[in-house]
C-alpha cells in the first residue's frame, strides 16, 4: 500500500507526523470531529496510510493519546466469557488500564480537561460511548442500550476522578479486586436489569 505521496508505508516520519496531526485535531475539535480523512490532509497523506498505521479512528486515538490498548480488543476480551460477571472485568480491566499507565500519562490529562473543556469532555465522552461502553450495553442484548452505557459511564468517570484527580482515601490506594467486588454488581444492573421507563 503506498500513498500518493510516494511515501512507503513503513516510513516512520509519515506515522509521527499522523500522529502530530491526530493529536492536534482531537484536541481542537475533539473525538467527533475528528475524520481519517481530515488527519491525512494535515499530514500530507493519503487516508489509507492512516488506516494501515491504526485501523480505524478508535485505533488513531489511542496511539495519539498513548494509551496501551487497542480498544476493540479490549471490548473482545471483556465479551469473550459472555456477559455473566461483565462488571467486574469491566471494573478490573478499566484500573488495570489506568494503573498500567506510567503516572497516567495523557488519560489523566484528559480526564482532568474534560471538567474545564468541553472539546476534551466530548473527546472523553464520544471515545467512552462509542468504542468501549456502547458495544459491550448491545452485547446484553438488553434495551436502551445508550442509557446503560452512559449509566456505566458515570460509574467509571466516577471512579476515576476520586481514585487518580481527587485521591480520595481509602478508595485511592484499594486493590483493584476489592474495587471490582464492589463495583461489578452496580455495573451488572446498569447493563442486565430492567430499566425503569418513565411514566
Amino acid at each position: 500500500m503506498t500513498a500518493r505521496g510516494g511515501r512507503r508505508p513503513g516510513d516512520s516520519g509519515t506515522r509521527a507526523a499522523i500522529l502530530v496531526a491526530a493529536r492536534e485535531s482531537f484536541g481542537s475539535t475533539g473525538f467527533s470531529g475528528t475524520t481519517i480523512r481530515g488527519v491525512a490532509r494535515a499530514a500530507g497523506v493519503d487516508p489509507a496510510l492512516v488506516h494501515h498505521f491504526f485501523g480505524n479512528k478508535q485505533g488513531l486515538f489511542s496511539a495519539a493519546m498513548e494509551l496501551p490498548y487497542d480498544p476493540s480488543r479490549v471490548v473482545a476480551d471483556l465479551l469473550a466469557d459472555g456477559t455473566e460477571g461483565l462488571g467486574e472485568r469491566v471494573v478490573r480491566t478499566f484500573l488495570a488500564i489506568w494503573d498500567g499507565t506510567p503516572g497516567q500519562g495523557p488519560m489523566l490529562a484528559l480526564l482532568r480537561s474534560a471538567v474545564t473543556d468541553e472539546q476534551a469532555a466530548d473527546s472523553l465522552r464520544a471515545f467512552l460511548s462509542r468504542a468501549l461502553l456502547a458495544p459491550l450495553a448491545q452485547a446484553t442484548g438488553r434495551d436502551r442500550p445508550e442509557l446503560r452505557a452512559n449509566l456505566v459511564a458515570s460509574q467509571m468517570i466516577g471512579l476515576a476522578v476520586v481514585r487518580y484527580v481527587v485521591r480520595l482515601e481509602p478508595l485511592a490506594s484499594a486493590e483493584p479486586d476489592d474495587l471490582a467486588r464492589a463495583l461489578g454488581p452496580t455495573l451488572d444492573r446498569y447493563l442486565n436489569a430492567p430499566l425503569r421507563h418513565p411514566a
